[in-house]
């Protein structure tokens, strides 16, 4: 019989059914492996206190404090039996600050006799307010008796009180003594990283770290353990992605090399305008992945406005002067749209193929929705099949099994971070070969995100603004402070509209009855009243801005819950200039060009992402005309969300802004599900702080793949990829 290896062996044998059933439900904890890798957020030192001031409202919190006051009271309720209810007050302290415990009914008596002045203990509950002061309602606690040697002593090892990330089932007390249970296991771990380069950097092995991180006797030991537990992250992450960037590079593939004077020169010939150096230096990487017989995988970032719409567009014009078909996914129908009116514009009489006054070089450009009338579909799907068409463009639409390519050669995909993996290589699927692929976001990614989250691809980046592109100004108005600057923005609206331009109004939701303000995209924090109230909403300003200070404008809505024809038509009468204001959630985040648009005003703007801010006011200063972004708070001048508007207004440069928003948001937020098929994400790694560990790991990790693909050396190393992948989905180790 198979011993299971202790690593694995499941929690509810070891701890026991209903200890092991909240760790599964709660924490996704289900093996001994999984709890030992469930790491301290943070160590309280016995001798000192939690900032008691520093406590985050609604969230769960474990603190270490000392009782200063316990008062019983007494009131009249009905419900109690004689007539009297029992309330218990207590109040802690830990120097920096107070904070009230309140215990009622039977649930007095207990702390009533324990929490006596001058007591110490762990408490954790949810922070609310009550009578605007931070209080605990029947907070868990854990006395800590440091005087006498009990088991309390001997589970908070040493001066430092492990603090684990804990919910309302399970407080931090209760998974360190699960942890102690488990601890010995440590010693079976499996080291992943190899001898040499562990030895090379000094690291401590991986069971010492695991009972350095659980049970530190010093600052020293965490330290150490941290180092050594972020190496294994960085480096079995960058293993699946190295193994990833290896597989695909043994794929075969139609090696695409343009015509002389084809298709693209014919295109190039009647550009009005000349091509940045950005652009020359990206589409020469792009014509050398094209020319080889593995498939191109690279991402390509640039800035709004940078021009990566015409790079993409040479990149699939070349595939089709070479025989093939070129397919652009993109996440919406508008987009869609958009992107076949502007790349047929683009290409005039070029993508005419087949047609009279059609050009001796061109091509068909087709669009392809959910959407589409039955006739305008089987059209479409009949030139691609033909050939007929050499460019499609279109929503997931294009991943149907009823869609067939004639030869497809370069998919393109327009902000992955909309798509699922699956959707991707669905699409990708469709090639008599794995076509090339190209894959575009608008959101600047910092280096090492792109390392840890687009990992398998190469990047290229576009980073100056082409030609005619005009500056944006960007400014915070503050409502609540000064009312009167709100009045001004709407005033240099109905100016730029006067000046026969357009604006746009940004609402973060819908607002009707269906519309839930709970679902908004950002959950409020109490960091001002004006949080208390749900975000404002396009149905309503729109109505207000009407009969208001925009009365006698044309004002428009867009929003998400529309039929995608009517969304299309709101959209065109605004490109066409016939509508003067475009109030809209931020559906107009990606892609929507209309260069006549050179105001915005954000309401709301504290509600929104630095890096949407960013995207969402790419959308003005498109023409030659200066663009105007108005950011619209009623946050205090002090708080985090005022000075992340000030960041946004104060910086044009889109990779300085994620930085500013991965320093001030969680990690897992930016990487969102960026390892979907991972189980576990990154704990210890923080991909801005350790950007030199994720660099060093890339490299260690594309060395180790290269002379040991299958690892067949490593066999510590291969259990931890099991353990981190789903096997039958490592190829989507990716963007969610």
């Amino acid at each position: 019989m198979d011993l299971v290896p202790a690593l694995e062996e499941p929690l509810k044998k070891v701890l026991g059914p209903a200890t092991a059933k909240v760790m599964a439900e709660h924490l996704g904890l289900h093996t001994v492996g999984d709890l030992l890798h469930h790491y301290p957020r943070r160590y309280e030192e016995r001798g000192q206190l939690t900032h008691l001031a520093d406590l985050p409202l609604d969230e769960h919190a474990t603190v270490v404090a000392q009782v200063a006051d316990a008062r019983l009271l007494t009131f009249s309720s009905p419900k109690a039996p004689r007539g009297k209810g029992q309330r218990l007050e207590v109040t802690i302290t830990d120097g920096s600050g107070q904070l009230k415990l309140v215990f009622f009914g039977n649930g007095v008596h207990k702390p009533h006799k324990e929490l006596l002045p001058g007591t110490r203990a762990l408490f954790a509950g949810k922070v609310s307010v009550f009578n605007r002061r931070l209080q605990l309602a029947h907070p868990a606690y854990e006395l800590l008796r440091g005087d006498d040697v009990t088991e309390t002593v001997d589970t908070w090892a040493g001066a430092l009180i492990p603090l684990y990330p804990a919910t309302a089932k399970l407080e931090s007390w209760k998974i360190a003594k699960a942890v102690q249970t488990v601890l010995p296991s440590a010693q079976e771990a499996t080291d992943p990283l190899p001898e040499s380069l562990r030895a090379g950097r000094g690291l401590v092995p991986l069971p010492e770290a695991l009972l350095k991180i659980h049970r530190p006797h010093t600052k020293a030991d965490i330290e150490d353990a941290r180092s050594r537990l972020k190496w294994d992250e960085a480096f079995v992450l960058q293993v699946a992605l190295a193994r990833r960037r290896h597989a695909d590079a043994q794929l075969p593939a139609v090696a695409r090399k343009p015509k002389k004077d084809g298709l693209l020169s014919a295109f190039d010939a009647k550009l009005p305008f000349t091509l940045t150096e950005g652009q020359l230096k990206v589409s020469k990487e792009i014509f050398d992945d094209l020319a080889t017989e593995h498939p191109m995988h690279r991402l390509l970032q640039g800035e709004v406005g940078s021009g990566k719409t015409m790079v993409a567009l040479r990149a699939m014009l070349a595939v089709v002067d070479a025989g093939g078909q070129a397919a652009m996914l993109a996440p919406t129908e508008v987009l869609a749209q958009q992107h076949h009116r502007s790349i047929t514009e683009m290409m005039g009489e070029l993508a005419e193929g087949g047609m009279l006054g059609g050009a001796e070089h061109s091509t068909k450009v087709v669009l392809l929705t959910g959407s589409m009338g039955a006739a305008g579909r089987r059209q479409a799907l009949l030139d691609l099949v033909t050939a007929e068409a050499g460019i499609v463009i279109g929503t997931h639409a294009l991943i149907e099994d009823k869609v067939q390519f004639h030869d497809l050669g370069l998919v393109v995909v327009d902000e992955q971070h909309r798509f699922g993996v699956e959707q991707r290589d669905a699409l990708r699927g469709k090639g008599k070969q794995p076509p090339h692929l190209l894959v575009m976001t608008a959101t600047p990614i910092p280096r090492t995100v792109a390392m840890t989250v687009f990992g398998d691809l190469e990047t290229s980046v576009l980073d100056q603004l082409p030609a005619g592109r005009s500056p944006i100004a960007s400014h915070v108005v503050p409502a609540a402070d000064k009312p009167h600057f709100l009045s001004r923005a709407w005033e240099r609206v109905r100016e730029e509209v006067s000046n026969g331009h357009q604006a746009y109004v940004v609402c973060p939701r819908i607002g009707d009855e269906d519309d839930d303000p709970k679902k908004s995209k950002k959950k409020p924090s109490p960091e001002d009243d004006a949080e208390k109230r749900p975000p404002l909403a396009v149905l309503d300003i729109a109505d207000q801005l009407a009969k208001g200070p925009l009365q006698g404008l044309k004002v428009e809505v867009l929003h998400g819950r529309m039929p995608p024809d009517d969304k299309d038509a709101v959209m065109r009468r605004f490109a066409a200039g016939e509508t003067d204001v475009l109030v809209a959630t931020t559906v107009i985040e990606v892609g929507v060009n209309v260069p006549n648009a050179t105001a915005m005003v954000i309401m709301d703007a504290d509600r929104f992402g630095v890096s949407q801010l960013h995207q969402l006011r790419g959308r003005v200063g498109r023409g030659s005309a200066a663009g105007l972004c108005l950011l619209v708070t009623e946050m205090a001048e002090a708080s985090p969300a005022r000075q992340r508007l000030t960041a946004v207004a104060s910086t044009l440069d889109g990779f300085e802004l994620s930085r500013i928003d991965l320093e001030q948001r969680r990690e897992g937020d930016v990487l969102g599900q960026a390892q979907s098929g991972a189980r576990t994400s990154l704990r210890m790694l923080a991909v801005i702080d350790d950007e030199e560990i994720i660099a060093e790991a890339r490299d260690e990790a594309t060395a180790v793949v290269a002379s040991d693909p299958d690892l067949e050396h490593l066999p510590g190393l291969r259990t931890a990829l099991q353990a981190l992948l789903d096997e039958e989905r490592e190829q989507y180790l990716e963007k969610g």
